[in-house]
């Protein structure tokens, strides 16, 4: 059975829908901060046109999520299930970025915890791949439980070719 990549998922800080493109300029204003993309391979991402397209990919994927703080209603960030794999029984989680005022774990631990118990309904594996330098993101996914696997993959980022962990999370 094929994943949902799109649901609804609730927690009691925030709420993550499906992305559209009426999405578009709320995400903007967030991701438009430089220093969101200080350490991700992806530096560039705060720029219009770079963002744009990250943008349009996640729409076209069907796996883009639009997160909202629950309090305010306002759009905080985004995330993404994508590059599922039927015969691996694993899917990529991903492409996750949060206004500044929300990092420091517990909005980033609920999202994933949501959508982990949400995804492992579907599959067994959960899979981020995270930019070896990006030690913030390193961090986050060891204290949601993530284990990496040997070795490196290489992913184009800003341009380059960037090397990468791919962390796992199992079904428990």
């Amino acid at each position: 059975m094929a994943p949902d990549r799109q649901p609804m998922l609730e927690g009691g800080l925030v709420m993550l829908r499906p992305s559209t493109p009426a999405d578009w300029d709320a995400l903007f204003a967030v991701a438009s901060d430089p220093l969101l993309w200080e350490v991700h391979p992806a530096h560039d991402r705060w720029q219009e046109p770079v963002f744009r397209a990250y943008f349009d990919a996640g729409i076209a994927s069907g796996g883009a999520l639009t997160i909202v703080d629950k309090a305010t209603g306002t759009v905080i960030g985004s995330s993404r299930f994508d590059n599922w794999v039927p015969e691996a029984d694993e899917i990529e989680i991903g492409w996750t970025y949060l206004a500044r005022a929300y990092w420091g774990g517990v909005y980033n631990r609920e999202i994933k915890r949501l959508m982990l118990d949400h995804i492992h309904r579907f599959v067994r594996t959960a899979v981020f791949t995270v930019g070896v330098g990006n030690l913030r993101s390193r961090r986050a996914m060891e204290k949601i439980g993530g284990v990496a696997r040997p070795g490196t993959v290489e992913r184009m980022m800003a341009g380059e070719m960037k090397p990468h962990l791919i962390y796992e999370i199992t079904r428990p």
